[in-house]
């Protein structure tokens, strides 16, 4: 298949573009680093360097890429977590999955990709009891402490890919990812080694019918079920070195 895998050279994307170029796809990954461009190039990919917020340069891409599946994997966070900076990350990681989703499923719509890949989080639940299901309602979205700021960037995204006519959408809600490149350790609650997110996001390419799968390692926090039966996920997945 034809994959236009939106944040290709990101911590996930990176993995996954191995996994996907491995199992025979063709895929077209984004950037908007020059530099981080030839590290896809060396991946297999075909980089193209784009920002997501320009509307229409992004539309060219993805029709000219000519996309079977569309992969959301974009985040705006820096490399080394400042705790001085922490609302300015949270606004600007929101205002990315509100935008630049809004963005990426409209240049979807324009080329006909049959199916629609995009990341969440599993650490987006209300308070209740464990483990979550992923019918079990989000945080609230109103206010501006942190937690509202980021379950409205959630709620945008998964609104817009699950819920735009001719969008066959996938929202895989990641646990607290752990592994090159992430903040997080294996204790976090809800735990998810980077690797075996993205084997879940191959996994969907093919698999699984449109909805929501919570993907993380089985804690106890967030049930796992579905995607284990629906999608084959293995929450234990490593790539090989």
């Amino acid at each position: 298949m034809r994959i236009f895998l939106a944040g290709a050279s990101g911590v996930i994307g990176r993995p996954l573009t191995t996994l996907l170029v491995a199992a025979g796809h063709v895929v077209v990954g984004t950037t908007r680093s020059a530099e981080k461009a030839r590290e896809l190039r060396a991946l297999g990919a075909d980089p193209v360097v784009v920002d997501v917020f320009d509307s229409k340069m992004l539309r060219d891409a993805v029709v000219q890429t000519r996309p079977d599946v569309v992969i959301h994997q974009l985040t705006d966070l820096p490399d080394v977590f400042d705790p001085a900076r922490s609302a300015d990350v949270l606004f600007r990681n929101s205002r990315l999955r509100i935008e630049g989703t809004a963005n990426l499923v409209a240049a979807a719509l324009a080329t006909g990709a049959c199916r629609l890949i995009a990341q969440s989080i599993a650490f987006a639940y209300a308070e209740g009891p464990e483990p979550h299901a992923e019918s079990d309602p989000l945080a609230s979205a109103d206010g501006e402490q942190p937690g509202a700021v980021t379950a409205r960037g959630i709620r945008a995204l998964e609104a817009a890919v699950l819920n735009t006519p001719g969008i066959d959408g996938i929202v895989l809600r990641y646990g607290r990812l752990y592994g090159p490149g992430t903040w997080n350790t294996p204790n976090a609650r809800a735990p998810l080694h980077v690797d075996a997110a993205a084997q879940a996001a191959l996994l969907a390419v093919t698999l699984g019918a449109p909805g929501i799968y919570n993907i993380a390692e089985d804690d106890g926090a967030v049930a796992v079920d579905k995607a284990r039966k629906e999608l084959g996920f293995d929450p234990g997945f490593k790539l090989t070195s």
